[in-house]
């Protein structure tokens, strides 16, 4: 069973990001700040919900918490900055942006930068343990994958609309075929001989 709070605090955040290993797409992050008396018997880490499950869950996260604010970094910034760092950005972009100020802040995983001076605390897990970032798992996944699927009627040859950029078979195949797109990760291996060197 998930755990409502990790703070004292009444405004607490939780925060997680989507889409961090895919070969195109943005990374995209969502900060929730939930009630005191916020319930949701389903919510949990969206890795472990179906796609049907999510998008029920969507609306009443977003009708219930008290702020949320989602945020993509497009890929030619995480080329430019590194896609640990485009995650990290991404969730203090959404922090920054959320209506009420946050007095303290989770984050899902090991790895953070401090949003000016509110404490925060990283979570192995995150998103298993605490309703806030599960609910910003699901709001991650959810808005990255309607950007995906909005993408996919540009590109329906990626079949983004089912893969939502991850390196799938079938992706890898349509990358070798058509190559790559304004929105490929340049800096990711997209093919796996890309690395072998021709004398």
């Amino acid at each position: 069973m998930l755990i409502l709070k990790h703070s004292i605090y009444r405004h607490e955040t939780g925060t997680d990001e989507a889409g961090r290993g895919c070969l195109a797409g943005p990374v995209t992050a969502a900060a929730v700040i939930l009630p005191d008396d916020f319930k949701l018997d389903l919510l949990n880490d969206s890795k472990q919900l179906s796609e049907k499950v999510r998008e029920a869950l969507r609306p009443l996260i977003i009708e219930k918490a008290l702020c949320y604010h989602v945020a993509h970094i497009e890929p030619t910034v995480i080329d430019e900055i590194n896609i640990l760092n485009a995650s990290i950005q991404a969730m203090r972009e959404c922090i920054i942006s959320l209506k009420t100020r946050p007095e303290y802040i989770i984050v899902d995983g090991n790895r953070f930068k401090a949003v000016e001076d509110i404490p925060h605390s990283c979570i192995i897990k995150g998103d298993s343990k605490y309703l806030s970032i599960a609910a910003a798992s699901v709001l991650a996944k959810t808005y990255r994958d309607d950007y995906m699927n909005r993408l996919h009627e540009e590109y329906p040859m990626y079949n983004w609309k089912n893969n939502k950029g991850y390196p799938t078979r079938e992706h890898r195949e349509a990358i070798r075929k058509y190559g790559l797109t304004p929105h490929h990760r340049l800096s990711f291996r997209q093919l796996p001989e890309q690395l072998e060197i021709e004398f």
